[in-house]
């Protein structure tokens, strides 16, 4: 098929760009094939684009970014839309919403309910936004996914420890994001907004003597029924992020009720595919398909 950029020059309506290829990007594309919207996989990594290059080749294009890298999505969003592509999410949202500072703080100014949190920039003001939070207190890096580096500390000898790791770490690990422990049932809410509707909500409930949900972890999912109350709050997130096609992660606070914790620009729908039976890669690829004809 000649060279990566020869593809993109060449590709038809509808791209998956990826940078690893899950459960999610294969029923991504399985689903196109099924609409004969002809879609091809492109991986990031190959990517080659010119960036003088004219608008006028890619201006038709839709593509449905896939990266997991923060970095890579970003970038590659930003150079696509650049020239044109059609890009799913748009950069703003991707930025936005893979750095949970920002997600926190445009959610938080525009009256989304989010857990309590604080920012602090070095070992020492850690502790000292930890002795106004309260322990036990989540730490969190402000970019990172399926949990990694999160951490409950119990106590300030914890967090000492934890801090003092982190502070010979890549700087962006030096950014430290703080959030209260929650009071809530042992589980949290995936909510799937594609568009203007909430298709599809999944409680996960931790497994194994995980306090985190993540399925990966050993946690198991049970249908979430769509109240009002969820409905609402999912697309007000959605819409603040300026989100296309995002997973809205939600807890059920004893004092606050519902509380967005993230809203994931490249969501995970394995697992609520299986338990809610919906089709939501069908969905998605529809929405793309149909996007922009008006």
């Amino acid at each position: 098929m000649g060279s990566v950029t020869d593809q993109v020059k060449t590709f038809p309506h509808l791209a998956i760009l990826y940078d690893q290829i899950r459960w999610e990007e294969k029923a991504l594309y399985e689903a196109a094939k099924r609409r004969d919207f002809d879609p091809i996989n492109i991986d990031c990594k190959s990517l080659v684009l010119g960036l003088n290059e004219s608008e006028i080749q890619y201006q038709h294009y839709k593509i449905i970014q896939r990266c997991v890298s923060y970095f890579k999505n970003i970038h590659s969003t930003a150079a696509l839309e650049g020239l044109g592509a059609l890009v799913f999410n748009p950069l703003s949202t991707n930025s936005i919403c893979g750095n949970k500072l920002f997600t926190h703080m445009i959610l938080r100014k525009a009256g989304v309910r989010t857990p309590k949190a604080y920012a602090a920039f070095s070992e020492s003001s850690a502790i000292n936004a930890l002795d106004q939070l309260g322990y036990p207190a989540i730490i969190k890096p402000t970019v990172g996914s399926w949990g990694r580096l999160i951490a409950v500390l119990a106590d300030k000898e914890a967090a000492k420890g934890v801090l003092e790791h982190r502070e010979h770490m890549f700087p962006l690990y030096q950014v430290y994001y703080l959030e209260e422990f929650v009071e809530r049932p042992p589980r949290d809410i995936r909510a799937i907004v594609v568009g203007e509707q909430v298709i599809a909500a999944i409680y996960r409930y931790s497994g194994n003597g995980e306090w985190k949900t993540n399925m990966a972890l050993g946690g198991r999912a049970e249908n979430c029924p769509i109240t009002n109350e969820l409905e609402d709050i999912c697309l007000d997130a959605s819409r603040v992020v300026n989100g296309k096609i995002v997973g809205v992660d939600l807890m059920e606070s004893k004092n606050d009720g519902l509380v967005v914790h993230e809203v994931n620009n490249t969501t995970e729908f394995k697992n609520t595919v299986k338990v809610t039976d919906i089709d939501i890669p069908g969905k998605i690829v529809e929405f793309v398909h149909e996007a922009g004809k008006h």
